[in-house]
């Protein structure tokens, strides 16, 4: 028998977990495709594997037929696409799935007994449970995220092998601010105890002084993005907001996968209400009706909050056909990320939504002329939305009188490692690295070093505690904020295999569509494997010229950086 003519179908239970993605309304755009208006569907690919995943535990063969069948998706690019993600799987799998950290901050923590004890309980790597890159839950030194059938998954932090059934424990907010002073005191499940404490009041002034209005407060603030590239973030909703081609979009990026960062998990589980008014005002300012908030796979505890929060401020008349009575449009659309540090990237979160591969897209174009689905599209990360109200309610020039040069307002630090308390550090630019490390309760063992800005920062020595957590203070010392990471590693660390560490997470998370990163970072690997350092220097200047995107450009930084401070045991 010809196998090439054997047609696999899909299972009941399949085509019943598809049917709510590709049976509901559409809101996909309309697309011109050779004079012609066409209504694309290739934007629900996936969603429609998350309901595969989570419905019936895998992706089958005849489960990817139907959604090709269903959504006329050619079936290699379906394949392409479901092969690119981490949490989908292309085999079958046990109905509970485990994933362990093994990163930075959980190896400090003693990650490799945890997963040794964990093997005799539950047999061999790769059956029931696998390892995981960070899974930003680096305040409780030990994560598991535990994947089941008929659930959206699970977190369990702290993570030890009997607790698979525990919830995770809130992270603390150790130092508040005018972004976190919410988070622990008012309900982040109940609307009318957000707009009790002050809530829905900045979307207010907003629609009284006018988009134009909008834009001007935040240019004169002098807000930069916070998700490392720290572009204005006036520019950027200007250059949309002036753009005749319509529709216009606005993207809400939560996917942080950075090694040892977890303040957006924190704000969104926090104070989701606050995220949907920043999105509402952000939507407003720029003539965008259709927000999207794209959630990282491994945090359905903060997916849960923003859905519930955005259900309700559907249900309330605060997102929809006429926001607030106000004679504005403005809805938001929730999509799950699938476990690709690469699509915290604007454009490969671009194209992850459109669904195709998560991979990077050279620029120009920019988003702001090319973006979603081609339109002008705004691209924020949680934090800089969140900031967005703030200077709405008491004016851009206000809010530009703190902080130094152009690191003005306030920034939220992920404090984590050898410290006493961690947790999310809210402080003014200008703080320095010892000023957060203090407010996370100080060390807990004396520093060999301090990792700032996650896996794509750089290792800062003892010494160096007192240099600025501005834009320019990691500058003058050749690292940058980043993500906003501050990982203290206590001398007890073996700090070179935290390096080798950060060099594998590259090498694994690389998207592998361009030369320079995809073969640096595994030369990269290689390398600190031998010890030849001195092969380093010429691939970092490769992956830094030649890589398409941060990713590969940053890939050496943290590497690089604990050689130059000898905590490696050779000389650059």
């Amino acid at each position: 028998m010809d196998i090439r003519f054997m047609e696999v179908k899909a299972t009941e239970a399949e085509r019943a977990a598809l049917d709510p993605v590709v049976e509901a309304p559409s809101t996909s755009p309309r697309l011109v495709v050779g004079g012609r208006t066409a209504r694309s569907r290739r934007h629900l690919l996936l969603p429609a594997l998350w309901a595969l995943q989570t419905g019936v535990g895998w992706v089958s063969r005849g489960g990817l037929d139907e959604i090709c069948r269903r959504l006329e998706i050619p079936p290699a690019e379906a394949y392409a696409v479901a092969s690119f993600y981490d949490l989908i799987s292309l085999e079958e799998r046990p109905e509970r799935t485990v994933r362990i950290c093994d990163d930075v901050v959980c190896r400090m923590a003693g990650a490799e007994d945890r997963l040794a004890d964990l093997a005799a309980r539950l047999g061999p790597e790769g059956e029931a449970w696998e390892r995981s890159s960070c899974l930003g839950r680096c305040d409780r030194r030990s994560a598991a995220f535990v994947q089941e059938v008929g659930s959206a998954g699970r977190s369990v932090a702290p993570f030890d092998p009997a607790w698979l059934d525990r919830p995770p424990e809130p992270t603390p907010v150790v130092a508040a601010g005018p972004l976190t002073e919410r988070i622990g005191h008012a309900d982040p499940t109940d609307l009318d105890a957000y707009r009790a404490a002050g809530g829905y009041r900045a979307l207010r002034a907003a629609v009284a002084m006018g988009p134009d209005a909008v834009i001007r407060e935040v240019k004169d603030s002098g807000l930069v993005g916070r998700g490392g590239a720290a572009f204005p973030t006036g520019v950027k909703w200007e250059a949309v907001a002036g753009s005749p081609r319509r529709p216009h979009y606005l993207i809400c990026n939560a996917d942080e996968s950075e090694p040892g960062t977890f303040k957006d998990r924190v704000l969104i589980e926090g104070d989701p209400y606050a995220l949907v008014e920043a999105m509402t005002i952000a939507g407003y300012a720029t003539g965008c009706e259709r927000g999207y908030v794209y959630v990282r796979g491994e945090y359905p505890e903060a997916l849960a909050a923003l859905g519930h929060a955005v259900d309700t401020c559907r249900r309330r008349g605060l997102l929809g056909d006429d926001v607030m009575g106000a004679g504005f449009a403005f809805d938001i659309e929730i999509r799950r990320g699938a476990g690709a540090y690469i699509c915290g990237e604007e454009t490969a979160l671009i194209a992850s939504i459109e669904g195709h591969r998560g991979e990077p897209r050279a620029k120009p174009p920019f988003p702001t002329t090319h973006g979603l689905f081609g339109k002008p599209t705004v691209v924020n990360n949680v934090e800089t939305l969140m900031n967005v109200l703030r200077i709405v309610d008491e004016g851009g020039l206000s809010y530009a009188e703190h902080g130094e040069g152009r690191s003005r307002g306030t920034k939220l630090f992920a404090v984590s490692g050898a410290v006493a308390e961690p947790g999310v550090v809210e402080v003014p630019f200008g703080a320095t690295i010892g000023d957060v490390i203090s407010a996370a309760g100080g060390p807990s063992e004396p520093l060999a070093a301090v990792l700032v800005g996650g896996a794509a920062g750089s290792f800062v020595g003892p010494d160096d505690l007192d240099v600025p957590l501005t834009f320019e203070g990691m500058a003058s010392v050749g690292g940058a904020l980043g993500s906003g990471a501050v990982v203290a590693v206590g001398r007890s660390s073996d700090v070179e295999d935290l390096v080798r560490r950060i060099a594998r997470f590259f090498r694994e998370e690389s998207c592998g569509q361009c030369v320079p990163c995809r073969e640096g970072t595994r030369r990269q690997e290689e390398a600190l494997a031998a010890g030849r350092f001195d092969l380093l220097d010429d691939l970092a200047a490769v992956m830094g010229d030649a890589s398409i995107c941060g990713l590969g450009q940053t890939a050496s930084s943290a590497v690089r950086s604990g050689i130059a401070l000898g905590l490696l045991g050779g000389e650059s």
